[in-house]
This record gives structure tokens, sequence and C-alpha cells, in this order.
């Protein structure tokens, strides 16, 4: 009978762990993993923030292309708009940025053909409302859904994301628009071939050259 106890408690215990497990939410272990990497070597406080998906999380020496700028990376997974929301108050709130670089949206719309250009704008809206009410008027750059072949079809949807967003903008203070969707494009409106890794979705050495020739101006000294 004893041994039939330990037996019952153990797989119960297994029970317990897978599901504490399926329970987290997508990308927390990367959250976590940022979290530990703070702890260990704090990251510095009013730095410049890049938050967003991979497009940033790729960019690894993000930090190269801006000398004399301290920036911080935090763009995590294939992450979109819900999962920028969802983790405001552990990869923006606590660095006190003081601005703050978002690229997100483009995962948006890949995850399913009934998500909107306005959709897309709504949930930016949510984090944009979210981070000025928890850091004040911090200075928020937004840089546009990027063109890419993998997903030419979409390109209509992030185009009209783009106008939605840059519109609200306009008419917030300490903001700006990036708009590097149509530095990306070819003169008949194709993405631009030789920027792209081979998954033809991610961005190479050349695409970022784009990308920080289009971000620097906007950068807070």
């Amino acid at each position: 009978m004893k041994h039939i106890f330990k037996q019952l408690v153990i797989v119960l215990l297994l029970l317990s762990v897978h599901v504490v497990h399926a329970q987290k939410p997508a990308f927390w272990d990367e959250i976590q993993s940022f979290k530990h990497s703070d702890s260990i070597a704090p990251a510095p406080q009013h730095a410049i923030l890049f938050v967003g998906s991979s497009s940033f999380r790729i960019w690894g020496d993000v930090q190269d292309y801006f000398p004399g700028y301290t920036i911080i990376n935090r763009g995590f997974g294939g992450s979109s708009f819900p999962d920028l929301i969802r983790y405001t108050n552990d990869i923006i709130v606590p660095y006190k940025p003081k601005q703050i670089v978002i690229y997100c949206g483009d995962n948006d719309l890949a995850a399913s053909d009934t998500v909107t250009a306005e959709i897309v704008f709504e949930r930016f809206k949510i984090l944009f409302n979210n981070i000025r009410s928890k850091l004040g008027k911090v200075p928020v750059a937004y840089v546009a859904i990027k063109p890419s072949p993998s997903r030419e079809r979409l390109m209509p949807k992030m185009l009209q994301a783009n106008v939605l967003i840059k519109e609200y903008l306009r008419h917030k203070d300490k903001t700006a628009f990036i708009d590097v969707y149509h530095a990306m494009l070819t003169p008949d409106g194709k993405p631009m071939p030789g920027i792209f890794k081979e998954d033809n979705l991610h961005m190479n050495e050349k695409g970022y050259a784009i990308w920080q020739k289009l971000i620097a101006p906007y950068l807070k000294k």
C-alpha cells in the first residue's frame, strides 16, 4: 500500500509540474531570461529601449549601429502586440527608458487572416496608452511594419496599419513614426531583394543598414 501511495504522489507531482508548465504564457521563458540577466548585470537606467518582435531580437549588434547611444534590446521571439502588452511591466517599465522604440505588428497579421489592420491599430493603442499611463510622456518611436517576400500577400494590411498608426501618433506629443516600409520597396512596389536572410522574412546586414539610416535621426541624445 505504501508503495502504491508513493507512486501516486509522484504521479500527482509530475502532473502538477506539467500543468504549471502548460499554463505559462507565450515567451515566458525569454522574459525570465531577461530578468535573470538584469539581476546579474543591471541594465542602465534612462537608456533607449528597443522592444518588439524578432526583427529586433535578431539585431543582436544593434548597439554597434548607434554609437554614442545606450541601447537596451528587448526584442523577443515572434512576439505580437498582445505579448508586448502582457509583459509591459516586465520589460518596459522597469528600465525607465528615456525613449522607447517599438517594432511590432508583423506577426499579428501573420497569425491569422482574421486579424485586420484595424485590430493591429487597436492593439498598438492599448500598448501606447499603457506605456504613457506608467511612464508619463516618455518619447515613443514606432518603426513601421516592414514588407518582406515571405509575407507579400499581407502588404496591403501592413500599409493600412502603418497609415493608421502614423496618423494616430501625429496627434500625440513626443512621438515619431519611422517609415521603413517604403524604403524597403523596389520602384515597382515589391520587397527589395538582397536585404533578407534565406527565410525571406528577417533582414540581413543590408536590411539593417537601411533601418539604421532611418532610425538614427529620431533617437534622443
